[in-house]
């Protein structure tokens, strides 16, 4: 029991133990989570964005952009052939494959290659979506992924705000400045474009100088739509996503924590069913870990 037990755990590239379900492949899965498996595909994958970035350059010889060619399908070959020994990998049970988010894209990105043969578009756009794959190797990518997930609920409800406010805002421009300055202010269309680009402060002194000649309400109007929708509003959206981030984080550090434990009690299970027999010392102190596991 003590043998089976060890036998379904791999180590995987991010140095966190990965428990085997009984239905998979297990020499297929060790070296699906293998680091230097994980290592070969992100490799292929910088590789393969260095030649897509070569086809890109217009005054490349033939020969390099032949070559270019001939790698970029080398890597799809490998990129369907990982595909493939990840799937084997789930044994009879091939659809949980799809239980995971990353394991989906994989498999959209990849599978649609084919489809979008003729279409050069496409095509090209699948190909630099395989390169977004690198992120499952980069766990603070990963972790940067997750944050910004988590941090959608409140960046929809403050995005409805700024909206709220930035047309506010574009009706208050269009009613002062509209009639003498069309281009910028002429209607709500226009004027929604002029506060759009005021969020990042290009052109703030123009834009100020050209309303301070037509209207006295240049002044408030522009300093407070910097004051509490570019510096507060932009401030609070950006600390949203770093509260999003910081509980990623600590979700991530929890559940390595948790992981460890688990490790750890296996390791103890192991250990107390060595002999075939368990003490009531033994059994205590498993209950013990068990417990303390279950607060964590």
């Amino acid at each position: 029991m003590s043998t089976t037990r060890t036998e379904r755990r791999v180590l995987n590239a991010d140095g966190e133990w990965e428990n085997i379900a009984s239905f998979r492949v297990l020499w297929l899965a060790k070296i699906v989570y293998s680091s230097r498996f994980e290592l070969f595909i992100a490799s292929v994958i910088a590789i393969n964005a260095l030649f897509l970035a070569i086809l890109t350059m217009p005054d490349i010889s033939p020969a390099t952009r032949e070559t270019a060619i001939i790698i970029d399908n080398i890597a799809m070959g490998i990129y369907v052939a990982e595909l493939l020994v990840r799937i084997l990998s789930y044994g009879k049970k091939p659809l949980h494959f799809f239980r995971q988010g990353w394991n989906v894209f994989d498999f959209i990105v990849v599978g649609l290659a084919p489809l979008a043969a003729g279409q050069t578009v496409i095509l090209r756009l699948l190909r630099l979506l395989r390169l977004l794959r690198i992120f499952r190797f980069l766990p603070e990518v990963r972790i940067l992924f997750a944050s910004i997930v988590k941090s959608i609920p409140p960046l929809f409800s403050m995005s409805v705000l700024i909206g709220l406010l930035l047309f506010l805002y574009g009706m208050a421009g269009t009613y002062l400045f509209g009639t003498a300055l069309s281009e910028s202010w002429g209607h709500i269309g226009r004027s929604l474009k002029s506060l759009f680009i005021l969020l990042t402060l290009e052109n703030f002194p123009v834009y100020l100088d050209e309303a301070m000649a037509i209207s006295p309400f240049a002044i408030p109007f522009f300093l407070s739509y910097v004051f509490f929708v570019v510096f507060t509003i932009l401030n609070v959206l950006i600390g949203i996503v770093l509260n999003a981030m910081d509980e990623a984080r600590a979700e991530a550090r929890s559940q390595t924590d948790k992981n460890a434990a688990l490790t750890e009690l296996s390791a103890l299970v192991d250990v107390i069913s060595a002999d075939g027999k368990i003490t009531a010392e033994e059994l205590a102190r498993l209950r013990s870990d068990i417990e303390r596991l279950r607060k964590a």
